[in-house]
């Protein structure tokens, strides 16, 4: 039997974690030993209680260490916020989970300029900034596990949502480059493409869909990927109702000719986008010299 994956003496910030995948990736983490801090929107319920700090309390009643930080990621400061919390309380991060995330859908000749950027604040810059506030602090351990999320919609397109691909195709370049940077201080850089029903997608899935697409199956690769012993870096991982698989940017075998007129290119287009033959690109994850 394969040994238990734990993360006893890790730190993780988990944004967007007061419900769905989110919550799903805290208590996982915190089930194995990680302490964490779950940040979600400061918008108590009934009972008084924010998201986070209802999933904290899931969290401390199975024995866990949780703490929350009721901000919402798309607000300039919550990220550095996110970061000095976990300092204050555990003395250290080590795991960054970006989650959070919002939709604003809608055609792209109706959709007005604030719904793009308020998508891009929170999937995007919330997760540029709290990388950036946390990356000092890995840097400075010389280890960091940082999870991206992107989506179908990201890497592929969809209609009605323009800003939303718009962030999640953002979100696969930021933690791509991320991989690069961190690569000699042995912060891994993963990027996940998940599918779950939540409270954000599940009207728009089957109902009979989703058991199937429990976020607690997403929550396996991600654990995977905040482990000390995951060395896979800069990559795209797809999860959705117990698929796992890998995401490629490819390049096709193409066509050459220094020369060429925009006559050739129509003529070779066929050869131009032929997929028989392809590569990865290695020079874009290959390291600086220095």
């Amino acid at each position: 039997m394969a040994e238990s994956l734990r993360y006893d003496d890790r730190v993780a910030i988990v944004t967007g974690a007061g419900g769905g995948l989110g919550r799903a990736y805290a208590r996982l983490l915190a089930a194995r030993g990680a302490a964490v801090v779950v940040n979600d929107v400061d918008r108590p319920s009934e009972d008084g209680r924010t998201p986070a700090e209802s999933t904290c309390e899931e969290i401390v009643e199975l024995g866990g260490a949780a703490t929350p930080c009721n901000a919402s990621i798309a607000e300039p400061g919550a990220g550095a916020d996110a970061v000095q919390t976990a300092l204050d309380t555990y003395g250290r991060v080590d795991i960054i989970v970006n989650n959070a995330g919002i939709v604003r859908d809608r055609s792209f000749a109706r959709m007005p300029e604030e719904d793009l950027r308020a998508v891009l604040d929170v999937h995007l810059l919330g997760s540029f900034r709290l990388t950036q506030a946390a990356w000092p602090h890995l840097a400075e351990r010389r280890y960091g596990r940082v999870v991206m999320t992107t989506s179908v919609a990201g890497l592929f397109g969809n209609f009605g949502q323009a800003n939303y691909s718009s962030a999640k195709a953002g979100l696969a370049g930021l933690g791509r480059t991320l991989a690069i940077e961190g690569a000699r201080k042995d912060i891994r850089v993963n990027i996940v493409s998940p599918g779950a029903a939540t409270d954000m997608t599940s009207a728009a899935l089957p109902q009979d869909l989703h058991a199937a697409m429990s976020p607690d199956r997403v929550a396996q690769l991600v654990g995977y990927l905040c482990h000390e012993s995951c060395t896979a870096t800069g990559e795209i991982f797809y999860a959705a109702a117990g698929h796992y698989a890998r995401n490629l940017i490819v390049q096709t075998a193409g066509y050459r000719n220094p020369a060429a007129t925009v006559e050739d290119i129509a003529a070779n287009l066929g050869q131009i986008m032929d997929t028989e033959q392809w590569t990865i690109p290695s020079d874009a994850l290959a390291l600086p010299e220095t």
